[in-house]
């Protein structure tokens, strides 16, 4: 399957009112700034989302929210996952995927599944659609890791099972995958933090957390690590690096939130169980984005 989606991704968030209804004049600004800002790919209902929190209802109004205002300027994506196969599967069939380009499916979380769990698991998705799928490994959240052997094992197996967001920060275990994956896969961070050194190593994009407030600054990095200019992309990361420390202490989406809400753009709500930031930490962000600028 020819899948070429490389570049700056953004996770985005979804804004809430007071009463913890989803704010969709928010979210569509929130699509403008991300397209105004450079960012390659959008990726709705992903954890930055607060996904687990919203109901099916909520889920599909959001997706249409994002569909609508994007309006095909760029691509797509749709975080799909669960930790119930047949219930995924049922989802899967249900949503009108109309314009998504690709659907990214976290591994199950909680089950803590084997190896040949995944597999079977990511099989059925496989067969459920005729979408690209990028696997998503995240096992400070979920209590599972796909391991390198079981992503390459379902990049071969599987025509439409075409990347991995990887976020296990397992450098050998990236490498490995990097290194075996068959023509056309595509590896993207799911680290911020670990953006340069995974491009360095051939990753082919990012899907971030900061980028939702410094879209433009994050596009760069990731556009001139990806050109070869590390001494440019290094600038971008030098001065984002203070902003994505503080904004993962309590909690993400919480800490980006609260910089897009200091700026006016969304209400910094989120739905429990994740709260709002302290105050000591609302006045770091503040202090860190009022003296926010690019590199000379």
């Amino acid at each position: 399957m020819k899948f070429n989606l490389i570049g700056s991704g953004v996770a985005l968030i979804t804004p809430f009112d007071s009463q913890g209804n989803v704010e969709h004049r928010a979210l569509q600004t929130m699509v403008d700034f991300m397209v105004d800002g450079g960012i390659d790919f959008i990726v709705a209902l992903g954890t930055t989302a607060e996904t687990p929190a919203l109901s099916k209802n909520d889920r599909e109004a959001v997706l249409d929210t994002i569909r609508g205002r994007l309006n095909g300027r760029i691509p797509l994506v749709l975080g799909m996952g669960g930790n119930d196969t047949h219930e995924l599967l049922e989802h899967i069939k249900s949503f009108d995927l109309t314009g998504v380009d690709a659907l990214l499916s976290v591994t199950p979380y909680y089950n803590r599944p084997s190896q040949e769990g995944l597999y079977r698991h990511y099989a059925q998705v496989a067969n459920a659609t005729d979408l690209p799928i990028i696997l998503y490994n995240v096992p400070f959240r979920t209590g599972c890791n796909l391991t390198a052997d079981t992503t390459l094992r379902l990049a071969h197996d599987f025509p439409n099972i075409v990347g991995t967001k990887e976020a296990s920060g397992d450098f050998g275990q990236i490498a490995d995958i990097l290194c075996h994956r068959p023509a056309g896969f595509k590896v993207y961070s799911g680290d911020d933090l670990l953006s340069i050194p995974l491009i360095s190593l051939g990753a082919d994009g990012v899907i971030s957390v900061v980028a939702n407030a410094f879209p433009n600054a994050f596009s760069e990095l990731v556009k001139n690590a990806r050109a070869g200019n590390f001494k440019q992309a290094l600038a971008w990361h030098e001065k984002l690096l203070p902003v994505v420390k503080h904004i993962f202490q309590e909690g993400s989406p919480a800490g980006v939130k609260a910089i897009l809400a200091q700026r006016g753009m969304i209400q910094p709500h989120l739905r429990l169980p994740l709260v709002e930031i302290s105050e000591k930490l609302k006045s770091a962000l503040k202090e860190l984005d009022d003296d926010w600028l690019g590199p000379k």
